[in-house]
């Protein structure tokens, strides 16, 4: 089993690179967003548990998101691993991950880091607001999105590489090198 945690800040490509990861190595994309979203809109018992805190403005707790990544990962098409894409977010996410994978006899293979400087990633998040006319993206959510990033996701960087599992990609490249340069280090790991 390869389990892949794909970290990088807003704007990264996590997302476009973990699709083409997908298909390439024969791993799902497990992303929280689209988890989220599935349980909302079909309603379900982590779902309807999940509304309760957003509809209070309130961050759904850790327990219910593990609960949802736990529930996706036992579904057969990650019997041999996943691309995780937006989790862990936190440290307290990701001691929960690596008490699941034991669940699942499995551990986290690597720990890719597309890094790109945070004036690239402004005018890329900038940029695709204004193509995808996405309102809410503007420039104050922006800076307070990286800024979530910077004190939430980011001590996780120093987490992996403490573990030996960070491995650092340049996210400032087209998006094939990225890609050669993520799937390389993911089949040595």
């Amino acid at each position: 089993m390869k389990y892949i945690v794909l970290m990088g800040a807003p704007g990264a490509g996590k997302g476009t690179q973990a699709k083409l990861l997908e298909k390439r190595l024969g791993l799902p994309q497990v992303a929280t967003g689209d988890l989220f979203r599935h349980n909302l809109n079909n309603q379900t018992e982590l779902g309807k548990l999940a509304q309760t805190y957003m509809d209070k403005g309130n961050l759904v707790p850790d327990e219910v998101t593990v609960a949802m990544v736990r529930q996706r990962l036992s579904q057969p098409d990650c019997a041999n691993g996943a691309i995780l894409d937006g989790f862990p977010r936190t440290l307290a996410q990701a001691e929960a991950l690596d008490a699941l994978l034991a669940e699942f006899n499995g551990r986290i293979n690597a720990v890719p880091f597309i890094h790109v400087e945070t004036s690239v990633l402004i005018e890329r998040l900038l940029k695709r607001a204004e193509i995808e006319g996405r309102a809410d993206d503007n420039a104050e959510t922006i800076r307070n999105r990286m800024n979530v990033y910077q004190h939430q996701t980011a001590p996780l960087l120093d987490f992996y590489r403490n573990r030996g599992l960070l491995k650092e990609i340049d996210g400032d490249q087209s998006i094939e090198a990225v890609q050669e340069t993520l799937r390389q280090t993911i089949e040595s790991a």
